[in-house]
C-alpha cells in the first residue's frame, strides 16, 4: 500500500484514470490533503463513497513518528522515526522573512564529507517523496506555522536520490499542494555532476546550492571524497554551463574551518575560481559536531577577514547566521547522539 503523500497530482490523476474515475478528483483529494490537512479519507465530504473506498484500498495516510525534539532561539530540531525503524531529522528556523525547514532526503549518506555528522551512518536507503513531504506537514502542524522556504540540506545527498527528490519538489510546488514557490526551494549537492546536468534540463526555478568548502583540489580532496571523482575544475565548468542554460544564480556553501580553508590565500583563490560567475558565497561558521571533532570553528575575526577579501574581489558573499548550537543542529547530530545514548 502506497502513502498518498508519494503521489504528485499528475500521478494521482493517472491513478484515477486507470481506475475509471475522473481525473479532476485528484485536485479534490489534493485540496483535502494539503489545504484542509485532513487526517482520514472519511473527512473528504465532497468525495463519493466509491472513491473513498478506492482510496482506502490503495493508499495510507500514515504519518511519521516523532521521537524527540529540541529547541533553541529561533530554531527547533525534530527526530522522526520511519516505518522500518530508521530515523531522520528536520530543522525549523525562524528568519526575518519567515520560517524555513531543512529536511532530510536519505537515511544516512555515502558522501563521507569529514566535517558532516550525516556520514557517521552510511546510506541505508533513499527517502520516499512522502517521507520528505511529511516532514513539512508535521512540523507545520506541531508549531502551528506556515513554512515558506524549504532547504534540502539535511541528512543525505539529494542528487543521490534524484527521482524521489524531483517528485517531492513537484508535490510541494503544486499550487493545489503545499504551494511553496520554486524560488523558495533550495537543493544542495556536494557536486554530482551528471545530476547537475540533468537538473539543468528540467527548467525549474528551484535554487541550486553547491557544498564547495574549499578553493582547490588539495583541500577539497581532504574534506570531501566526491572531489576525487569530480574535480573542482570540472565542477565549476559544469556550473558555468548550468548558469548559461538556466539563467539562475548558484549558491556556494563554504564552511569555515580553523586553519584548514580559512586563510586569506584561500579567500583569494576562491575569488579567482568564481570570478565572473552569477553566484554568491555563503560562509558558514562551523557547528562542532562532537567532542572528538577533527575541526574547530574559525574565529569571528578570520571569518570577517575572509568575507572582506571576497568582497574586495567583487564576489557576492554573506555570512550565515548561526542557529542551534544548543540543539545539536549539525546535520545528523541529533540522530547520532540519540543512537549512542540508547
Amino acid at each position: 500500500m502506497y502513502s498518498i503523500y508519494d503521489f504528485s497530482k499528475e500521478k494521482l490523476e493517472n491513478f484515477f484514470l486507470e481506475n475509471n474515475e475522473k481525473k479532476f478528483k485528484a485536485t479534490q483529494i489534493y485540496e483535502w490533503l494539503y489545504k484542509k490537512r485532513v487526517g482520514s479519507f472519511d473527512e473528504m465530504t465532497n468525495v463519493s463513497k466509491n472513491t473513498i473506498g478506492l482510496l482506502k484500498e490503495n493508499f495510507s495516510l500514515k504519518k511519521l513518528k516523532l521521537i524527540t525534539s529540541q529547541s533553541d532561539i529561533d530554531v527547533d530540531k525534530y527526530l522522526f522515526g520511519l516505518d522500518d525503524g530508521n530515523k531522520i531529522e528536520a530543522v525549523l528556523m525562524n528568519h526575518d522573512y519567515g520560517y524555513s525547514l531543512c529536511i532530510s532526503t536519505e537515511v544516512g549518506c555515502n558522501m563521507g564529507c569529514l566535517f558532516c555528522e550525516s556520514g557517521r551512518l552510511k546510506k541505508v536507503r533513499n527517502l520516499l517523496p512522502s517521507e520528505m513531504v511529511l516532514q513539512i506537514l508535521q512540523v507545520e502542524e506541531m508549531k502551528n506555522v506556515r513554512i515558506s522556504h524549504i532547504v534540502l540540506m539535511g541528512i543525505g545527498e539529494p542528487f543521490d536520490n534524484y527521482d524521489n527528490v524531483i517528485e517531492f519538489v513537484n508535490i510541494i510546488n503544486d499550487p493545489k499542494g503545499i504551494d511553496i514557490g520554486a524560488r523558495h526551494i533550495t537543493i544542495s549537492t556536494c557536486g554530482l555532476i551528471p545530476k547537475i546536468k540533468e537538473f539543468a534540463k528540467l527548467d525549474k526555478q528551484v535554487n541550486l546550492a553547491i557544498s564547495l568548502h574549499a578553493p582547490n583540489n588539495e583541500i577539497r580532496n581532504r574534506l570531501m571524497p566526491i572531489n576525487k571523482v569530480y574535480k573542482i575544475e570540472e565542477l565549476i565548468k559544469t556550473l558555468k554551463e548550468y548558469i548559461d542554460t538556466t539563467k539562475r544564480r548558484v549558491t556556494f556553501e563554504y564552511i569555515m574551518l580553523d586553519g584548514i580553508n580559512d586563510s586569506t590565500e584561500c579567500a583569494k583563490e576562491l575569488a579567482g575560481l568564481l570570478k565572473g560567475m552569477n553566484a554568491y558565497v555563503n560562509l558558514i561558521p562551523y557547528n562542532s559536531t562532537s567532542n572528538d571533532s577533527l575541526f574547530k570553528k574559525s574565529s569571528k575575526e578570520t571569518i570577517l577577514s575572509f568575507y572582506d577579501t571576497l568582497k574586495k574581489n567583487n564576489i557576492n558573499v554573506t555570512i550565515r547566521r548561526e542557529f542551534g548550537s544548543k540543539v545539536m543542529a549539525a546535520c545528523g547530530q541529533l540522530r547520532a547522539n540519540y543512537e549512542e545514548e540508547k
